[in-house]
Parts: structure tokens; sequence; C-alpha cells
């Protein structure tokens, strides 16, 4: 098994990002129901894009294209959200895994929606 090196100039965002794609791409192993299997790729898409346009957002070349890589995160998360409720309505995932992911997807959206606004008052005071 693999294990990532964290560095110090990590971001919360960063770390939290990607022990959610990790988290997903763990809960979909764990499905064996091929009737669900489209709904399980959709989260795994969506929530491990999350984490992707986060990385990406470290190397923005400007403060609009930051902005623009954490909206898409932010996009992602929420229908990564959606997701999460469809599945546990649908008794496709258990509670631990729906609580759990469920709170780490909120306080991905919060955090998302605080930088943004930071991101957007930077931007104002530089131009």
């Amino acid at each position: 098994m693999g294990h990532i090196t964290r560095h110090d100039n990590d971001s919360p965002l960063h770390v939290k990002s990607q022990l959610f794609a990790v988290a997903i791409v763990n809960m979909v192993k764990q499905n064996n129901d091929w009737r669900v299997n489209c709904l399980f790729q959709q989260i795994l898409r969506s929530g491990t894009s999350i984490h992707a346009n986060v990385r990406e957002s470290e190397y923005a070349h400007s403060i609009s294209d930051f902005i623009s890589k954490l909206t898409i995160s932010l996009k992602e998360a929420n229908e990564t959200k959606g997701w999460l409720e469809i599945l546990f309505e649908a008794d496709c995932i258990d509670d631990a895994f729906f609580n759990s992911l469920y709170a780490d997807c909120k306080e991905l959206i919060a955090i998302l929606v605080a930088s943004i606004k930071t991101a957007k008052n930077n931007k104002e005071i530089i131009v």
C-alpha cells in the first residue's frame, strides 16, 4: 500500500481534498453491485475531481485562474454531496460511510466557499 508524504506547505484544503478523494475511491472499491456501478462511477469522478482541481489551482497563472479552479472544485463537491445523498437513500452505502463522507464533503464546501471569497476580495485589492 502506498502512503503519501505530506509537506509542510500543503494547505489544509490540499490535504483534506486528497483524503476525501482517497475515501471516495475506497468506498467505490467496496461496491459489488453491478446494477449501480454507473452511480459509483459518477461519484468517483466528481469526488476525485475536487482534489484534481485543487491541485491545478496551486499552479494557477492568475488570481482569476485560481478562482476558476476552486469554483470547479466547489461545483464538483456539490455534485458529490448529491450523489452521496442518492446512494444513501437508495441503501447503496451504509450509515458510517455516508455520515463520514457527507460531513467531510460539507467541510470541503465550506473551505472552498471561504477560499473563493478570500481570493475574490484579494483580487479587488490588487486591481
